[in-house]
């Protein structure tokens, strides 16, 4: 099976750049072609056959897009790629051919939310503390644990606190947790986080409480400096790394919960209700 492996990476100065024209290429050949998919949708005309060669390669040569060639192709393609996807997924789940929750239409990326380029094979090389990029370098990377196999693609993430990731696909072996005969029934709470069936009470973590002051604070400050200056960006970017610091600690909590009562049981039975939903308002609180 495919697993994904984050490693935390730290651009040089003289690298932001690189990156950031990467990330601009991609999200502007995604929207390109996101326009030609709603256009030919919108006026009930056929898809362009060749989206793919009119958003990068056609592209190049007008005077509006000449800079994308001072990016990876690969990226270019890997962004129309997850449009096709994208799109894909969205009519197999209005046709019902997609289990799951039902998955709306891709939307244009802006420049102020998550930012991520992805490089296949040929176009990355991994090594003992870095990461070498297609036009951009080595980036320093902090291997937390070793990569199993090598791997076939690495997504690079600028997230909204600005800090970078990347994140390796790599074919993996599916373990087989050891055999138990135990049971357990989960009651999602609200004195507690959940309480099993054999009695045990998780307690509720409550990691945005011990924030919440800290992120109150900084929002009151970002909103007290003028729109649009530097000194907003700034406050606006440590209210994030708060947000991210909150987050980062609710998805640890859930995942070391979760992957503890696989291992233990053998049987889980959860109440028929918006499971995933409540958890993260339970952990919130």
């Amino acid at each position: 099976m495919k697993a994904r492996y984050r490693y935390r990476i730290y651009p040089k100065q003289s690298q932001i750049v690189p990156l950031a024209k990467a990330f601009g290429s991609a999200r502007v050949v995604w929207n390109d072609a996101l326009w030609l998919y709603k256009n030919a949708l919108k006026n009930n005309l056929e898809l362009p056959s060749n989206i793919s060669g009119k958003v990068t390669t056609e592209a190049k040569k007008t005077e509006e897009r000449h800079w994308l060639a001072e990016v990876s192709s690969v990226i270019l393609q890997q962004s129309v790629n997850d449009l096709k996807v994208a799109w894909k997924n969205y009519f197999d789940s209005k046709k019902g051919i997609r289990k799951g929750k039902e998955v709306g239409k891709p939307k244009f990326k802006k420049k102020s939310s998550r930012q991520a380029i992805r490089f296949t094979k040929n176009a990355f090389s991994v090594h003992s503390q870095s990461v070498k990029l297609a036009k951009i370098g080595h980036i320093k990377m902090v291997v937390s644990r070793p990569l199993p196999n090598s791997p076939s693609s690495v997504t690079i993430i600028k997230d909204c606190a600005g800090r970078y990731f990347a994140s390796f696909v790599v074919e993996v072996s599916q373990p087989i947790p050891p055999q138990t005969d135990s049971s357990v029934g989960i009651d999602l709470g609200l004195t507690h986080f959940a309480i099993l069936s054999s009695g045990e009470k998780i307690e509720n973590p409550r990691l945005h409480k011990k924030m919440l002051k800290r992120i109150k604070k900084a929002n009151r400050r970002r909103l007290l400096a003028l729109k649009d200056s530097n000194r907003r960006k700034r406050r606006k970017l440590r209210l994030a790394k708060l947000h991210a610091k909150v987050k980062d600690r609710r998805i640890d909590f859930l995942h070391k919960l979760t992957t503890r009562l696989v291992r233990e049981n053998q049987t889980l039975a959860v109440e028929d209700l918006n499971v995933s939903g409540s958890a993260i308002r339970l952990v919130e609180t």
